[in-house]
């Protein structure tokens, strides 16, 4: 069997998450979802950042030491994706014992292989970012990722030698042009960061103690990214007494990250890995960010919005199609209540709701309930509908495959107006009226069909609606499977539901931009 890793990044949880952050976790879970469909064996993670300083600052501020503040933070983290149906395998908490162990068995080979020395570092230092920045990097005299003040700071540090793996890094970029998507962000890479000289990187601080201590120096705590980013393997069981799903799951098939947090997943990681001798990722995505229109969400500024609020009201599957729908890669997307809205009513309700609806009461109406059998010879109109359907299933599958969620899903939703068209030019009602019996047959069987395609083709994106709507047109779970999608003759014995209920429920405009406003 085919095997599938994805991970998400490890999230420094500092209280609640917006959609911004869920979109990540979300995505991933698409992709494992999809790949489950597909066959393969999966395996996804995900997890909490909790060292560093900025953790012991905050701890500190709430009376709390930093243990017990990051036992709240991973509970929060857990019960969301609880709420979100995140079908994670693993949660990862970077104090978990075995990662610390495993942390600082990696440290010690790099110190011994001579990957890793000691210094003094006098720099200036982003501390939310927990990163160094040289003068040339800063935008604006401020952090070049998150746009806060940085601080002169110097320190005894140990340096991990980036400029060795510098050229390599690069050979690497060049001879694998599908490892980093989208591919503007590689050049991003190595225009602002490799060309100009990169530089060592610091992996200890000695100015504070929340950390995983360098076993043969203890006055030194590990630097968060070379504590994070290893979790990609620590998490499988790397350098560890059972290193059985490291080597049935490494390399990782796709990781998904927030362009925050590029440079560290694009540059580092990948020569932490080389310094390893293991093999890099097959691809790291990228995506961009979920903006307000008064710019980035910020607790600071209260302009967050939180995927709780929208699935209280709105359902899990409408948040989770909006985020996905929404969130392209090449740019952020600017969330508004009005679009919000619009998608709910007008895709959901309109568009995919509405079909389900309408082909349900036809069949019950002209058939008691019983889908018609397939009659193997299709008119001009039914045979055109299912070219056009099987070149749009075609066309989903690969962009699916590309990890083109938002466009893919235009692809469905056209496949879906397409359908609604089918009616239309067919006019059933029109076809029982005039006794075109097997006319209004191939109709009722065909509407169905391309419904169960669809009902299956949102599977990894809205499970409990997709499901829904298999119920409600009758589907065994026989054939609720990818395999037999492109299939038109494969329905026998099928009974809609009596009376079937909308899958969503029209709302009123004015009254959810009040909720979403608030």
């Amino acid at each position: 069997m085919k095997k599938f890793y994805v991970t998400t990044p490890i999230y420094y949880p500092s209280g609640k998450f917006h959609i911004g952050t869920a979109y990540t976790t979300v995505l991933a879970d698409t992709v494992k979802r999809y790949k489950q469909l597909r066959g393969y064996d999966t395996f996804m993670l995900t997890g909490t950042d909790e060292h560093g300083q900025k953790i012991q600052t905050v701890a500190e501020k709430q009376g709390k030491t930093p243990q017990e503040h990051v036992d709240e933070m991973a509970k929060m983290a857990k019960d969301l994706w609880s709420l979100m149906d995140i079908n994670y395998d693993f949660f990862l908490r970077t104090t978990d014992v075995k990662h610390v162990e495993i942390v600082q068995k990696i440290f010690e080979y790099f110190l011994q292989k001579g990957d890793i020395y000691k210094g003094h570092y006098e720099g200036l230092y982003c501390m939310p970012c927990e990163s160094y920045f040289t003068e040339s990097q800063l935008v604006d005299g401020k952090c070049p990722d998150c746009g806060r003040e940085v601080k002169l700071m110097k320190e005894e540090a140990y340096f991990f030698n980036m400029k060795k793996y510098a050229d390599k890094l690069l050979k690497y970029y060049e001879e694998h042009p599908d490892f980093i998507q989208p591919e503007y962000r590689k050049t991003e890479m190595i225009n602002n960061f490799i060309k100009p000289g990169l530089e060592d990187l610091c992996v200890t601080r000695t100015t504070f103690d929340w950390g995983i201590k360098v076993p043969s120096d203890p006055k030194h705590v590990i630097y968060v990214w070379l504590d994070a980013l290893t979790n990609y393997l620590t998490a499988l069981g790397y350098m560890s007494d059972d290193d059985t799903l490291f080597k049935k799951y490494w390399p990782a098939d796709l990781q998904i990250i927030g362009k925050d947090i590029a440079r560290f997943h694009l540059i580092y990681w990948p020569i932490f890995l080389m310094a390893l001798d293991l093999p890099l990722p097959k691809k790291i995505l990228v995506h961009n960010w979920i903006m307000m229109k008064d710019g980035k969400m910020s607790k600071s500024v209260g302009n967050v919005v939180y995927p709780e609020k929208l699935i209280s009201r709105y359902g899990l599957d409408a948040t989770r199609y909006y985020l996905l729908r929404e969130m392209p890669e090449s740019q952020d997307e600017i969330y508004t209540p009005e679009n919000f809205i619009s998608r709910y009513n007008s895709d959901l309700c309109n568009d995919l709701g509405n079909l389900v609806n309408r082909t349900v009461s036809m069949v019950n109406k002209y058939f008691e309930g019983k889908v018609p059998e397939y009659n193997g010879t299709p008119n001009e109109v039914d045979k055109e509908f299912e070219e056009y359907t099987e070149k749009q299933v075609d066309l989903i599958e690969k962009t699916i495959d590309n990890y083109e969620m938002s466009p893919a899903l235009q692809e469905i939703w056209s496949l879906i107006s397409r359908t609604n068209k089918y009616i239309d030019e067919t006019r059933p009602w029109e076809l029982a009226k005039n006794e075109e019996t097997e006319k209004l047959k191939s109709t009722m069987y065909h509407l169905i069909e391309n419904i169960r395609k669809i009902g299956i083709i949102l599977l990894p994106f809205m499970s409990e609606t997709s499901k829904n709507l298999l119920n409600q047109i009758g589907i065994p779970e026989e054939l609720q499977t990818w395999d037999n999608l492109k299939k038109y003759d494969g329905l026998k014995d099928i009974k809609v539901i009596e009376k079937g209920q909308p899958l969503f429920i029209r709302k009123n405009v004015e009254e959810e931009m009040e909720y979403l406003k608030n």
